[in-house]
């Protein structure tokens, strides 16, 4: 899922990525591979910033992007990644890597004109679609990408659970 996913992303060198959910920091670490790749000039390296609702997983994901070398181009954040990280927007790229019940708005605001964000939509039992969300001269175009099963978004525009 996760390759799959890096690939609908569309992930170019220099790319900012906001990756909402770290979890272990796996996924943000591969990210970075790519939009910071380690035989790239630094000056051409992107940035992850990822965020976690869960203080222990956003230490965990910490301890792991640092151990696998990537923390001088990730970010762990702990907090509510339902509404983004407007500190650093605007995003080329942003993922999200919990189902939602829809696309949170400060995510769309926090993407830049051209910039997509990956996201599944669904229910909170393990079915949902993925979708591609475009920004395209102002207007927002979805792409459902298939059926896919994922723990649900908490926070302000996340699944009461």
């Amino acid at each position: 899922m996760v390759s799959i996913m890096n690939e609908a992303l569309e992930l170019k060198v220099g790319h900012k990525v906001l990756e909402v959910g770290s979890g272990s920091g796996w996924h943000a670490s591969t990210i970075a591979e790519i939009v910071a790749p380690s035989d790239a000039p630094k000056e051409r390296w992107g940035h992850v910033y990822t965020i976690e609702i869960i203080p222990e997983l956003a230490e965990f994901a910490r301890e792991n992007v640092r151990r696998a070398g990537y923390d001088d181009r990730v970010d762990v954040i702990c907090g509510n990644g339902s509404l983004g990280y407007p500190k650093r927007a605007p995003y080329d790229r942003i993922l999200v890597t919990a189902a939602a019940p829809d696309v949170p708005k400060p995510l769309i605001e926090q993407l830049k004109e051209g910039g997509s964000i990956l996201i599944p939509i669904g229910g909170v039992h393990f079915f949902q679609s993925l979708f591609r969300v475009k920004k395209h001269k102002g207007k927002i175009l979805k792409e459902d990408l298939g059926g896919v099963a994922f723990v649900p978004l908490t926070g302000r525009y996340g699944h009461r659970v």
